[in-house]
């Protein structure tokens, strides 16, 4: 028999029913709730459902407060309503909630390890996509949605696709002034934003265990911006030292029975993931991002790229690199391309592609030229041309590509009004006055 996962062994104890294609419906061991989560208690007690299991639930004051020291509900007065109605759905519901200014409240994803409510092989949830950083601690965590939030409170359980399994192995010695942050950075620079999606993420190797609790919920917290909603490190003993003693951590016998079981949860040397990266952590450099998007990343011994130069982007979902753009079917200013370069097409989903134009200026719609090319579904030209004067003539042409969206003569008549010159107004002329009869 096969070994098993770290993530299968949790998600088979949480498995409820299974519902095919893939699906299961599952037990939610602990389910984290900020401030945000009081529309779905009202919404749930207007419907007449009570929550499942409100020992399993804790709630936090966490998004719509100040980070002010001395701060109160008035800081921050536009969302007083908001903290008011947290309030009070979770007194009527038996919700514990960690409120303004008392011990234990604080962001979402920190006071969950601290007070020991995330705990190794739990099955986690909360309305936010950055939940993942809990699985630092050893557990399944992943953000949820506002209706998902509301199934969870009225029956514990949510029904889940179960995912693919990758691992990220970090070898090797970190060097001075490596941390979390670079190894996940220099992960995503390597698969990309994309490179995650559809898989369950667990960091492993000799770099990994030598980090904190902290540096791991800081690698865990990254894992969605590589498209992982899932990502965890198996528990070991820095886990256990960290959690025993922590206020919602078992105690005594418990937590004697609460390790012996953690144990087990390590992913068995013969077991076999869907997608393997091996990293040699020596070769990494503290990195920087540059861009608009994690995976435009760099160490800091390396050069901040060309945008207009910049090498091929890793596979993300797009359909080619970044190279220079001169103008597409949006821009409003053509530029000019660098002396030397070679332009490159691309054509994201859901664009058409057109010819180089052979002559200036494209023929209009209805004649046979083949300066262009239409799209079937109707979509606008949006081709990379060579040069500014044919880029130009691309966006005209893309103008008449584009499908009539006036169905009646009312909705012509409007779409005329936006398109026609403003006429200049002129008073009414007077008829003129007739003498009394």
């Amino acid at each position: 028999m096969a070994g098993k996962t770290l993530f299968d062994k949790i998600w088979d104890r949480h498995v409820i029913a299974e519902l095919g294609g893939g699906y299961a419906l599952m037990h939610v061991s602990r389910h984290l709730m900020h401030d945000g989560g009081a529309a779905a208690l009202e919404r749930n007690r207007l419907k007449g459902y009570k929550v499942r299991a409100p020992e399993l639930t804790f709630a936090t004051m966490d998004h719509a407060v100040s980070t002010e020291p001395g701060r109160t509900a008035a800081t921050r007065s536009q969302f007083v309503g908001r903290l008011d109605s947290m309030r009070e759905e979770c007194k009527l519901a038996g919700v514990p909630l960690f409120d303004l200014n008392q011990p234990g409240q604080g962001i979402i994803h920190v006071i969950g390890p601290e007070l020991g409510l995330s705990l190794p092989g739990t099955f986690l949830v909360c309305g936010d996509s950055h939940t993942c950083t809990h699985g630092g601690m050893g557990a399944i965590a992943f953000g949820i949605g506002s209706s998902e939030v509301s199934h969870v409170l009225a029956t514990q359980s949510l029904v889940q696709r179960r995912p693919q399994t990758m691992r990220a192995s970090f070898d090797g010695t970190l060097a001075p002034g490596v941390r979390a942050k670079d190894l996940i950075l220099y992960l995503i620079g390597q698969i990309g934003t994309a490179g995650g999606t559809g898989y369950a993420l667990e960091y492993a190797g000799s770099a990994i265990r030598s980090l904190p609790v902290e540096g791991r919920l800081t690698l865990c917290n990254l894992s969605i911006e590589a498209g992982a909603k899932i990502g965890f490190v198996a528990p070991d003993e820095t886990t256990y030292a960290f959690l025993k003693g922590r206020s919602h951590a078992p105690k005594g016998a418990l937590w004697d029975k609460a390790v012996a079981d953690w144990r087990t949860l390590p992913s068995d040397p013969d077991a076999t993931f869907d997608r393997e990266v091996k990293i040699d952590v020596a070769k990494i450099a503290p990195q920087i991002t540059w861009g608009t998007s994690p995976e435009h990343v760099v160490a800091v011994t390396e050069r901040i790229p060309d945008p207009n130069r910049s090498p091929a982007r890793r596979s993300t979902g797009c359909s080619s690199a970044p190279a220079p753009t001169v103008a597409s079917a949006t821009s409003r200013r053509p530029q000019r391309l660098p002396r030397g370069a070679r332009w490159r097409r691309a054509s994201p989903p859901g664009w058409c592609r057109a010819r180089r134009p052979s002559s200036a200026r494209p023929k209009r719609r209805g004649s046979t030229g083949s300066s262009r090319t239409r799209a079937s579904s109707g979509a606008s030209q949006a081709a990379r041309c060579v040069s500014p004067s044919t880029a130009i003539a691309c966006r005209r042409a893309s103008a008449a590509c584009r499908p009539p969206i006036a169905t009646s003569s009312a909705a012509r008549g409007r779409a005329r009004a936006r398109t026609s010159p403003a006429r200049r107004w002129r008073r009414p002329r007077r008829s003129p006055a007739r003498s009394p009869t």
